[in-house]
């Protein structure tokens, strides 16, 4: 983590699509898991990085990556005044919304719906207001995405076949991510033709909010995703799941 503001950073090596500057990019939830691992493959590619935690005591796992800020910022907030004093109207060249909120798995009659409502606060909301704050520096990137990062769980369609019947996943997080994807396609379509819009679901991770299935290390998942970013892909809306074919929404 480097002190002071992006514009201090020492230049290294430049985004394959700037022929001047490093490239932005802006990731929530960075202080652990699939977030951490995306501000040190962002870093070592040669990208700044705002790097966006709930809590300072995440910061310490962003120490010493070259180009990397970190902004304590509670996703639920609409106060986003620390993340845009941070950008210092920079462009904005990717969003990533990768802070998210599980919920363990409870019987109908158990479920708390005031736990339904703030994991929808987190992970449908969150990279609303997010997007809301950063519209002027994404729309003066050459070429600005927003990635939302999702799960297979959030897709309507595959719920409905029954593809994780046998998964004990709970309302919170079904819905929750439901509702984001809905968040990508709108962006997408308000935003058509000026930045792309993407809901990515990164794997099968083994974080700590993985399904009993997942084995996908966190890391690897990080470099599909900067490589993503750094093709020609212009697909937009697209529910990209990394590594294997895109999901049904």
């Amino acid at each position: 983590m480097q002190p002071g503001g992006l514009d201090q950073q020492p230049a290294h090596r430049l985004g394959p699509q700037h022929g001047q500057g490093q490239r932005l990019a802006v990731v929530t939830g960075a202080g652990r898991g699939f977030g951490a691992a995306l501000a040190r493959e962002l870093s070592a590619a040669g990208w700044l990085v705002l790097a966006v935690v709930r809590q300072a005591s995440r910061a310490p796992a962003l120490d010493g990556l070259p180009g990397v800020q970190v902004v304590i910022h509670d996703v639920r907030s609409d106060d986003l005044s620390a993340v845009v004093d941070a950008v210092r109207g920079r462009p904005v060249d990717v969003l990533i919304n990768n802070a998210a909120q599980g919920a363990a798995h409870q019987r109908l009659g158990s479920v708390d719906a005031a736990g339904v409502l703030n994991a929808v606060d987190v992970n449908a909301a969150g990279p609303l207001r997010m997007v809301q704050a950063l519209l002027p520096q994404l729309l003066s990137s050459a070429d600005p995405v927003i990635v939302n990062i999702t799960s297979r769980l959030g897709s309507v369609s595959a719920q409905a076949r029954g593809d994780f019947a046998r998964l004990s996943t709970s309302y919170a997080y079904r819905v929750s991510k439901a509702a984001q994807n809905m968040v990508t396609v709108s962006l997408a379509q308000d935003l058509q033709g000026r930045v792309r819009c993407w809901a990515v679901h990164p794997g099968k991770l083994a974080t700590g909010m993985g399904q009993a299935d997942a084995v996908k290390p966190p890391r690897l998942a990080a470099r599909e995703l900067r490589e993503l970013l750094e093709s020609n892909e212009r697909r937009s809306p697209r529910f990209v799941s990394l590594g294997a074919p895109d999901l049904d929404w």
